[in-house]
């Protein structure tokens, strides 16, 4: 530190010597202006600062406080009417604060700003452009503190305003004015933001000068520089400002001056833009001028071999300055870029043969003659010697223009890329055809696009800009891409939307790897890479026609080895999108079953030594237990070559190093591939178990001992990710056994190799990894990998293995990190369901207390999971009831089951993702609630309230799943008999509120459940007065007739579900009636006869799939409720007198009989339907 003040002591000490001779030169008292001699040397000791301030940065500047201090003595002794030390004193500030990168203090800007502001209005305009230039370096990241000056700056009438306006006749001065606007709208972090009327002011000077074009008095340079600050400008009040773009207007104007940006100055393009763009489903018009050179081009591409080797030879020298000069801006490149791109084109060169561009018209799979790759070839592949030259005069001013022109369209890139996120995904696809290429029509040429800079720019930091935008449009478009069908041939008058759709993302697949197979930039590769994988992600292939992923999964296949490690790593990112895809399409299982070799050798980058070591990872972990002729225990006769690949890359030391860029990324060991690509490797093979288990089976043990492998490393990120991939296997294992599964029994992983794999995992790794306390996520893996154990493997395991699995979940419930606690006590809710534990009263009881200490955590999550628990526990406890009896019973505490059902109570007013499983918990406590315990006094209170709580619930405006569980609780509650089901003053609000819901909720699943719940009671007793009774039946009768009333399409489907179950239930109250609550049925049915036999008839009628329920589906079972409900009606209407004596069975008899009438009528046209059909 002292070495490095020595070397700088003037730096500081000139500072001060230079404010003590300012401050030498204040005039004497009474003097106003300063002599001629002091105005001299004012002059000279400005020159000396400037000229100090212009050389090389020093390594220890002055201090800020130095700066400003100086800055307001020298303008202190300026008088405004001195105009050319008015002039010095602005460079000075200028070159000082942007020098040494000072912010300048509150007080002393709001000096200096007023200094500026004064001598803008009273000073000659020849000293403006120094002026605003000092302004510029005042204001920049000082915005928030500049608000008492911004009625001079952007008022109506303010400074900058008028000075950036388009009739400025001094482009300089209106630069500098820009400038100065774009500064002040920096955005710092935690202070104000400009008012909404000074932002709008600077979006539309921006704006307009975006829109504005060259004059010939205007060179190149200048006017780059003054796009770039409009567009540096937009991006601010975009990002800072928070900026939403909502005006159609607004939007299109943006858009179409920054489509023009986007291209200025591009080689071999001239395009002709709108004032605005307008969001419409179809390509529009942006006039397309092509050049002499472009107009030549057809001729070019049509090269023979020898001429393009030729072209190679000559591209090399400037193409290596381009991209030095474009990374060297960029700033986060690798300084070694260029040797590793010669490096990379002498490998080309070695190998022509081997160059992935050779197989380009392969990839593109597009007519010859028509769209052959060379027709894209980039511009920049074909810059001859003269043009990128700087030797003489006139070749550095042109690559100098170059410079700027590729500087302006980074920056009209990189704010698209900030207006993307500023405009609502649905708007901003009403662009997608200006920004995103369609197949050109039979004789037109193709709109530019994105792809055009993607494929052309001979930039490869803006190449990578536009990538980067087409990934940001591209993400979060598959609800918009979801239309996109060209599966049938279109033969219409018109083209379909889906069919235009369809055509953009085939052009999208074929432009993205043709420039896949031009591109030399190890940047701009990776964000090709990472475009695809976006595209990948949201393209709805199901719906197009096949091939698009076979090429995209063959020419990535060369990039996995490639010498840097971010295109591997975003290689294989792209190969995880593929196998991710959701549809399980035939192509992706076909091109799993390539064989290893295919594709792996074809790159001049490539390493040969990978597709060895997958081999040699085949030869040293062969498959426990498999037959001699099937070495790698798989069905097919090549396994999955991407596994291997995958494990390979994970497991297996590297062979030779890959790049520099590796230094980028240390790892615990360099023996091992770097972090990320291992990283991404074990993401790849989690998706690959995830959506293709039946394939990634035959290696189940092998795969196990991956993830053994990584879980016993050292870096947590390796181990986590490991966990993610013990939990998909073991997820993958649980959907094959689940009752539903399409999955035969002898296809599943049997039962025996399960328990093995899971006995390597306990005796390995696993409990280790939970009880990694210094690393929370990667606990909360490993609990969510222990709960995803098969339960027939689990009561296979030894016991002393089970009590290790159930002694570490309990332990971890007490973990003090949410996270932990949270997949603690889920995992325990999927233990207690496992039926060598659920009949353990003492694992019961303990699962219980760590459910119930974690349901009163201060962590909503951790309530949520607990409650979630809970409501298994409680299943659990129905079940043993069921199945047990009285025995368990006996064994279980009252004490726990009171405090269960407090905590449940408590839980039931929670937020909604802890009360849906509350209130599901209460029904089962409820009902398996003994008259022992509802007689104890301590119940009495606890239920009381416990059942107010379900009731409030019903009626509540919660979220439709909790009032489907509360429902359900209620329903749950009215199976216990032992409780005083229509005595109590509770019964009475329950049917109320189920009685409402049934008739007026707008989710009809809901309904459902309610009127489900109101056929439970299986006594008439338990539904109290006549009057309850019958309030219950009109209610019903209501719903019945609202059925079809739906506000949400989406609600109707259910409509034919809740018809039958509201059926049901006024059948099963039908079949309990008693004599007295017949004649106010009767006036109900009187009022809505032919409605209720409508709907009777046809609930007698309707398929059995229908029925949600799960209650009889059986059309002669329902026709046996009708005749039990006719039976038992008869009964009571021989004890009545009078009229309503016999009308209640007559009408269900007659709904009876005109069943029984259609019946046979669709029997008998059945044969006759055939019969004519047979004549046919």
């Amino acid at each position: 530190m002292a070495a490095a003040v020595a070397e700088q002591p003037e730096q500081g000490g000139s500072f001060r010597r230079y404010l003590a001779r300012l401050g030498a030169l204040r005039p004497r008292p009474g003097a106003e202006r300063p002599d001629g001699s002091r105005r001299t040397e004012l002059h000279l000791l400005f020159d000396q600062l400037i000229s100090e301030s212009c050389g090389a940065a020093p390594a220890a500047g002055p201090g800020p406080q130095d700066v400003c201090a100086l800055l307001v003595q020298a303008c202190q002794l300026v008088h405004l009417d001195q105009e050319h030390l008015v002039s010095k004193v602005c460079q000075l500030i200028h070159h000082l604060l942007n020098r040494f990168q000072v912010l300048v203090d509150e007080q002393n800007l709001n000096f200096l700003l007023s200094y500026c502001i004064s001598a803008l209005k009273q000073c000659s305009s020849w000293t403006h452009v120094e002026i605003v230039q000092a302004l510029a370096a005042l204001v920049y990241n000082n915005g928030p503190k500049c608000q008492k000056h911004l009625p001079d700056l952007l008022g109506r009438t303010g400074l900058l305003v008028q000075l950036s306006d388009a009739a400025q006749p001094d482009v300089e001065l209106r630069r500098a004015a820009v400038r100065s606007m774009a500064n002040l709208c920096l955005s710092v972090p935690e202070q104000p933001y400009l008012d909404e009327s000074y932002r709008s002011v600077c979006f539309q000077t921006f704006l307009s000068v975006l829109q504005s074009s060259k004059t010939s008095d205007v060179d190149d340079i200048t006017f780059c520089m003054l796009l770039q600050n409009a567009l540096k400008g937009i991006q601010s009040l975009l990002n800072g400002g928070k900026m939403k773009l909502m005006h159609t207007d607004q939007i299109g104007s943006l858009l179409a001056v920054l489509k023009k940006c986007m291209f200025h100055g591009l080689p071999g393009l001239s395009i002709e833009m709108p004032a605005a763009l307008y969001p419409v489903p179809l390509p529009q018009y942006d006039k397309r001028l092509p050049s002499k050179q472009e107009q030549l081009e057809p001729a070019t591409f049509k090269q023979t071999g020898n001429r393009r080797k030729k072209s190679k030879g000559k591209q090399k020298k400037g193409e290596s300055v381009e991209e030095g000069r474009d990374l060297g801006d960029a700033g986060n490149e690798s300084a070694l870029g260029a040797d590793m791109m010669k490096l990379h084109l002498g490998n080309v060169q070695k190998s022509p043969g081997s160059d992935p561009r050779s197989r380009a018209s392969d990839v593109a799979n597009v007519p010859a003659g028509k769209d052959h790759l060379s027709s894209h070839y980039p511009s920049w592949k074909r810059i001859s010697s003269s043009e990128s030259e700087y030797s003489d005069a006139e070749g550095g001013i042109q690559s100098k223009v170059r410079s700027y022109q590729a500087n302006v369209r980074q920056g009209a890139l990189a704010c698209f890329l900030s207006a993307i996120k500023s405009i609502e995904k649905r708007v901003l696809y009403g662009y997608w055809s200006a920004f995103v290429p369609d197949a050109p029509g039979i004789g037109s040429p193709q709109s530019v696009s994105l792809m055009t800079i993607a494929l052309k720019d001979p930039s490869p930091k803006t190449r990578a800009c536009a990538l980067q935008v087409l990934s940001a449009i591209l993400e979060g478009s598959k609800q918009f891409l979801s239309v996109a069908e060209d599966v049938n041939d279109h033969k219409r008058a018109f083209t379909p939307f889906s069919v235009t759709i369809a055509s953009s993302i085939r052009e999208l697949h074929r432009c993205l790897l043709l420039a896949l197979v031009a591109e030399s930039s190890s940047q701009t590769l990776t964000q090709i890479v990472k475009c695809l994988a976006n595209l990948v992600s949201n393209a709805p292939y199901s719906r197009l026609k096949p091939g698009l992923l076979t090429r995209v999964w063959n020419q990535i296949k060369p990039y996995i080895c490639h010498k840097d490690v971010n295109v591997r790593v975003s290689s294989l990112t792209l190969l995880g999108a593929i196998v991710s895809i959701q549809v399980p399409l035939p192509e992706v299982q076909l091109l799993l079953q390539q064989p290893s070799s295919s594709g792996l050798s074809h790159s001049g980058t490539t390493t040969p030594h990978r597709s060895n070591s997958s081999e040699q990872w085949r030869k040293t972990l062969p498959s426990e237990g498999e037959p001699p002729d099937n070495p790698a225990g798989c069905t097919s006769p090549e396994p999955c070559w991407l596994l291997r690949l995958c494990v390979s890359i994970i497991v297996l030391p590297r062979e030779d190093s890959c790049s520099d860029s590796d230094a980028n990324f240390p790892s615990f060991s360099s023996v091992y591939e770097p972090c990320p690509l291992r990283l991404e490797a074990l993401q790849v093979l989690a998706l690959l178990v995830k959506g293709h288990f039946p394939m990634a089976q035959s290696y189940f043990l092998e795969l196990g001992e991956v993830a053994c492998r990584c879980m016993e490393e050292m870096d947590p990120s390796i181990q986590l990710h490991g966990a993610k991939l013990l939990e998909e296997l073991g997820t993958g294992v649980l959907q094959q056994y689940k009752p539903d599964s399409a999955v035969s029994p002898d296809q599943r992983v049997p039962v025996s190799t399960v328990v093995t794999f899971w006995t390597m995992m306990l005796n390995g790794p696993l409990p280790g990894t939970l009880q990694s306390s210094p690393h929370p996520t990667l606990q909360t893996s490993a609990c969510d990998a222990l709960s995803s154990i098969l339960p027939e493997a689990f009561s296979r395991l030894k016991n002393e293995q089970q009590i290790l699995c159930v002694t570490l979940l309990l332990g971890l419930n007490h973990s003090e990190n949410p996270l932990v606690k949270a997949a603690a006590a889920r995992a325990l809710g999927v233990y207690i369901l496992f039926s060598c534990l659920r009949q353990d009263v003492m694992f019961v009881a303990d699962t219980a207390n760590a459910i119930l200490d974690s349901l009163h955590d201060k962590s909503p999550n951790v309530r949520a999971k607990a409650a979630w628990s809970l409501g298994n526990l409680t299943d659990t406890l129905i079940l043993n009831m069921e199945t047990m009896g009285q025995s368990f019973h006996e064994e279980f505490s009252d004490l726990l089951l009171l405090k269960m059902l407090r905590s449940a109570t408590e839980a039931s007013k929670d937020r909604d993702k802890v009360k849906s499983n509350a209130v599901r918990a209460l029904g089962n406590v409820l009902h398996f609630l003994q008259p022992y315990h509802i007689a104890n006094p301590r119940f009495r209170e606890a239920i009381e309230e416990s059942l107010q709580a379900l009731i409030s619930t019903v009626q509540s405006e919660a979220t439709m799943k909790v009032r489907w569980n509360a429902c359900y609780a209620l329903g749950n509650v009215f199976k216990n008999p032992a409780l005083p089901l229509g005595e109590a003053p509770w019964t009475a609000q329950a049917y109320s509120a189920l009685s409402s819901v049934v008739k007026s909720c707008k989710n009809f699943k809901v309904r459902i459940k309610s009127a489900m719940a109101l056929s439970i009671p299986s006594r008439r007793e338990c539904y109290g007065s006549t009057e309850q009774f019958c309030h219950i039946w009109s209610a019903l009768v209501v719903a019945l007739q609202k059925s079809e009333d739906t506000e949400d399409f989406l609600e109707f489907k259910y409509s034919a579900s809740l018809r039958t179950q509201i059926c049901q239930a006024l059948l099963h109250l039908l079949s309990l009636a008693k004599s007295t609550d017949l004649p106010v049925l009767w006036e109900t049915i009187t009022e809505n006869r032919d409605a209720i036999k409508s709907y009777v008839l046809q609930y007698l009628k309707s398929d059995a799939e229908e029925n949600e329920a799960g209650t009889p589906t059986d059309l002669g079972e329902r026709e046996g409720v009708l005749r039990g409900a006719i039976e038992h009606l008869g009964g009571l209407e021989k004890q009545l007198q009078g009229k309503a004596r016999v009308r209640v069975s007559l009408y269900l008899q007659d709904i009876l009989t005109n069943h029984a009438s259609a019946a046979e009528l669709r029997g008998l046209e059945t044969p006759l339907l055939v019969t004519s059909n047979l004549h046919f």
